[in-house]
């Protein structure tokens, strides 16, 4: 078995525009100062990463290191969710999710795709020169409208969606494969990749491309009513990223996975900071390390009542205090009976 690497903390909810916000150096001297030993870098920040830069000059990627070095920092992984909401883009989200791209591109969806396809891959060139094998994104959404059948579904337009889906995505897994890096997607929520079974869907259609893999985050699983335990059983083989966010899922006579259009303090299904919620992180983190997962425990820090200085703070030392370090010998070894054939023999007796 292998011991889970970590406390990681994921930047992006904690960047800014004030410092020590809004610099690499800045970041990393806080985490450090939190007890995180690695961080994972929003892409799409340009304020901790020229991701052109990153993809082309390694002395740049370099540099990324080194400024995390000096804090004792190391870089889990790089960060694409904004770029890859945007490679799948239902028409319904054009003006909401518009700013996730750059000023010059908005309100035309064609280049804005492209210009997201392109980031994809210039990611997995990143991730390369950067020393890393994993990346984290979204897949997108072309069928999250539909998601409840009714109106009833024209013949087809699941399959439809899918195809595209994968037409979309199939030259970026390529790319990163081209590059040894595994894709990881966030099954979340408003994706079309947001449970086991539509991941299934298009990792068949994918020919069960290699590079195609998953981000385990419990919360958003929770917020469905998933067995988040047994989709470990289901996925480990494919689960190479790991997101540590609490939740807890509190349905009344009122409302439950839907929310009623409330907001995150009074919505049935909510995000906390770790040990606040409902997750049994003891049982997830024995799972993983049974399953020999030998990535990242990473926070992603979420809470619609904690301020963020406390939730990094606690969840550097939630995860700590969870990740198990592996035995290198069996508890019940003192008593041991080694190899002896013609004993064995005598037990079973013949």
């Amino acid at each position: 078995m292998k011991t889970i690497k970590g406390p990681g903390v994921f930047l992006a909810q904690f960047a800014g525009e004030s410092a020590p916000f809004n610099t690499l150096a800045g970041m990393a001297s806080w985490a450090a100062e939190k007890g995180f030993k690695g961080v994972e870098i929003p892409s799409w920040n340009t304020n901790l990463i020229d991701l052109h830069r990153a993809a082309e000059s390694q002395t740049y990627a370099d540099e990324i290191l080194g400024v995390l070095n000096e804090y004792g920092l190391t870089l889990t992984d790089l960060a694409s969710h904004l770029q890859g909401q945007l490679v799948a883009l239902h028409p319904a989200f054009d003006l909401p999710a518009d700013s996730f791209a750059p000023a010059a591109l908005r309100n035309n969806p064609k280049e804005r795709q492209r210009w997201a396809t392109e980031q994809l891959k210039l990611a997995a060139k990143a991730s390369r020169r950067l020393g890393l094998d994993k990346h984290v994104t979204f897949s997108g959404t072309l069928l999250w409208p539909f998601l409840y059948p009714y109106p009833q579904w024209p013949e087809g337009l699941i399959e439809e969606g899918f195809d595209e889906l994968v037409r979309r995505w199939m030259p970026i897994l390529n790319a990163f494969d081209e590059q040894g890096v595994d894709v990881c997607y966030e099954i979340h929520p408003t994706e079309d990749l947001h449970d086991g079974l539509t991941f299934e869907r298009f990792l068949e259609k994918t020919g069960n491309h290699s590079r195609c893999n998953m981000m385990y985050d419990p919360s958003h699983l929770v917020l469905q009513s998933i067995d988040y335990l047994a989709f470990i059983d289901h996925y480990h083989q494919r689960i190479k990223a790991f997101h540590v966010k609490d939740a807890e899922f509190r349905p009344n006579g009122k409302t439950g996975a839907y929310g009623g259009y409330q907001p995150w303090t009074s919505r049935a299904g909510r995000f906390r900071s770790p040990g606040d919620g409902q997750i049994d992180f003891t049982a997830i983190f024995s799972s993983l390390t049974g399953y020999n997962f030998d990535g990242w425990a990473v926070l992603e820090w979420e809470c619609c009542f904690k301020n963020p200085e406390d939730g990094a703070r606690e969840g550097a030392l939630f995860i700590n205090d969870k990740i198990i370090h592996v035995t290198e010998r069996s508890f019940d070894d003192f008593c041991k009976s080694y190899a002896d054939q013609s004993l064995n023999r005598k037990i079973i007796g013949i």
